[in-house]
């Protein structure tokens, strides 16, 4: 599951070794949709090379809650855990190249790794950057302005801002693309008050 740390915690390559095997490896065109909101989440998905968000559709809306890049991890992480429907649907932006485990093999390596002392300081490690992502996300989007939050992606996540298409960006900053043109058309001319 956690591939991706496999250069942060060396000492478990004889797990990530032996879960290679089941790992299936794609490459899947922009607009794949990984997975849709309403079914179950059964893999794991590793980002090798591309782009891919998650997002939710609100009254035939795309809502885009989060982007991952090369070398991170995604699942529909209450689905997944809890075996209930997906809120979020998962898509690829960027032609991409990407590994999925399926959720038996999964389980499979936690309940190995519990039994390491390396395991439980790791997993708390990586639920506690998820944890603090998703509140900064949520105090940004209550206390920030569109403005305030366009200039936090370009100076603290400038993938999003160099790779992401601008409909996606707006989606994600919760304004319209007419409204970020604007912002961006602000900050262009250095009317920005920060």
């Amino acid at each position: 599951m956690f591939f991706h740390f496999r250069q942060k915690f060396p000492q478990l390559n004889a797990y990530w070794d032996k879960y290679l095997p089941f790992q299936k490896r794609q490459e899947v065109p922009a607009k794949t949709l990984l997975l849709a909101a309403g079914k179950r989440s059964q893999q794991y998905i590793f980002v090798e090379k591309g782009c891919v968000r998650a997002f939710l559709n609100k009254d035939g809306d795309d809502k885009t809650v989060q982007f991952f890049f090369e070398q991170e991890g995604l699942a529909s992480f209450e689905s997944f855990v809890n075996n209930v429907p997906s809120l979020i649907s998962i898509e690829t932006i960027e032609p991409s190249v990407l590994y999925t485990l399926p959720k038996k093999y999964v389980l499979q390596l936690i309940d190995e790794l519990s039994k390491e002392p390396y395991f439980v300081p790791m997993l708390l490690q990586i639920s506690a950057q998820r944890q603090s992502h998703y509140m900064n996300e949520f105090v940004s989007f209550i206390r920030d302005t569109p403005e305030q939050r366009y200039l936090n992606l370009l100076k603290k996540k400038t993938k999003i801002v160099q790779r992401v298409p601008q409909h996606y960006i707006a989606s994600y900053l919760g304004v319209s693309t007419v409204h970020l043109s604007r912002i961006k058309s602000k900050l262009a001319k250095g009317k920005s008050h920060f």
